[in-house]
Order: C-alpha cells, then sequence, then structure tokens
C-alpha cells in the first residue's frame, strides 16, 4: 500500500491542526502513526478514512487520488474498518448484532449471510462465547476486540485504529495488540495511531511523526524509533519511553 499526501491543510477553529503536510510514503504493510497529544495525528488518520476533509491539498491512496466530495466518501468510508479508541459499540445491542447490524444496513448482506459471516469471525478470533452479551457485561479489550471483528467483516482495503488501547488497562492491552499484530500476520494493510513506541516498532513498516500539525519525520519505523533525527522526536521519544 502507498500514500501520498500533497499540501494539506486542516483548520478547526483558532486551532491549525494540519499545516501543508506534504509527504510521499513508500510501499508499506503498517504505517504508525505517532506524536505528542494534539499534533494532528487523529485529524491526518480521520482524512484518511474519510470522516474529514481537508481545506487545502490532495491524498493519493496506491495512486489513486481521493476525491473529496461526500458522494466519493460515503463509499470510501464504507470500504474502510475503522476502529475508534472508545469502542463505539451500541450498547443495547449484544455483540453478534453489533456486528450484524452494519452488514445488513449498510454493505446489503441478507441477514443470513450476515450471521454465518459473524459466527465464522467470532469462532475464529475466540468470541463465540460472548456473541450474546451486551457491551456492559464485556471486559474492554473483549468490547474492542469485537469493535475490530466489525471492521474486518466488512472485507475493507485496509483498516485504521486511532489509539486503540488507550482506555485499556495493561493486562487488556496486551490482548488488543495482539490480536492487531495477528493482523498484520495476516498479511492486513494497516494504519495505526498509537501511544505506544514498542508495538509500534514491532507492528509497522514505516512510521510518520507528527507534531503542531506538521510531519516532522518519517521513514522506516526500525530506524526512525531507533536513531531519530529531529530534535522534538528524540524528546518525544524520552519523554515517552522514560518509564
Amino acid at each position: 500500500m502507498r500514500l501520498e499526501f500533497s499540501h494539506i491543510s486542516k483548520r478547526f477553529g483558532d486551532h491549525q491542526a494540519l499545516r501543508d503536510v506534504t509527504l510521499p510514503v513508500p510501499e508499506y504493510q503498517s504505517l504508525a502513526i505517532i506524536g505528542p497529544s494534539g499534533g494532528g495525528k487523529t485529524t491526518l488518520l480521520r482524512i484518511l478514512a474519510g470522516l474529514e476533509t481537508p481545506e487545502s491539498g490532495s491524498l493519493s491512496i496506491d495512486d489513486q487520488r481521493l476525491d473529496f466530495s461526500e458522494e466519493f466518501l460515503l463509499s470510501h468510508r464504507r470500504s474502510i474498518g475503522t476502529v475508534f479508541q472508545a469502542y463505539n459499540l451500541f450498547p443495547h445491542l449484544t455483540a453478534r448484532e453489533n456486528v450484524v447490524l452494519p452488514l445488513t444496513k449498510v454493505h446489503g448482506l441478507s441477514l443470513i449471510e450476515a450471521h454465518e459471516t459473524v459466527a465464522a469471525l467470532f469462532d475464529r478470533f475466540q468470541l463465540s462465547a460472548h456473541a450474546d452479551k451486551r457491551p456492559a457485561e464485556l471486559s474492554g479489550g473483549q468490547q474492542q476486540r469485537v469493535a475490530i471483528v466489525r471492521a474486518i467483516a466488512i472485507k475493507p482495503r485496509f483498516l485504521v485504529f486511532d489509539e486503540p488501547t488507550s482506555a485499556l488497562d495493561p493486562e487488556m492491552t496486551a490482548e488488543v495488540l495482539d490480536f492487531i499484530a495477528e493482523l498484520r500476520a495476516e498479511g492486513r494493510n494497516l494504519i495505526i495511531v498509537t501511544h505506544n513506541m514498542g508495538f509500534a516498532r514491532e507492528v509497522s513498516d514505516q512510521c510518520i511523526f507528527i507534531a503542531d500539525g506538521s510531519i516532522l519525520e518519517a521513514g522506516r519505523s526500525s530506524d526512525l524509533l531507533r536513531n531519530p533525527q529531529n530534535p522534538l522526536l528524540v524528546n518525544f521519544l524520552a519523554k515517552v519511553l522514560r518509564y
């Protein structure tokens, strides 16, 4: 998978979230986006997922320029599996129903097809015992795994993760990170915003460091995280790896 950002800018009120972001990202399977809070990571991810539109600039995915018209973005969103940090499960539906619903209402599968798809995925990812539980009856790690399966079920072009473990305790964090690493091992294309540098180094091929709305350093994850060149990245890694 390849990306190319060209002069992308985005403002929310008085806050300049992205400033003239320009970068070709070479072929990769898994991309990590790192940086301080408020630096622009999530905004960049949401533009990639078609959930935000830039005020200027362009984005190409696998050499196809993204059309930021609402009609095209609706189709684009349906082709991408998005996993948020807050799970976004419907509290009144069971785990199974949370995955079946978008398959039938958004992607046009019959109820039988959707239930067959969900049963196979829940069995594969050890969630069958929890299929008829509502989110409040699940641990945070289980809820996030259901959210990931929901994203996988639509057979997306790629998966995007917005700090998928930020709301989890350490044991549940390890469970979810192992799950994402398993998806990478299957050959799925991933884009991950994360504050976990060890995980970023382990599962990503390429890494982007963004701060104050600008991409300040990018390259192979193993090189960028082991031998950072930008002083702000050096300082950022020193802080997040301190404890």
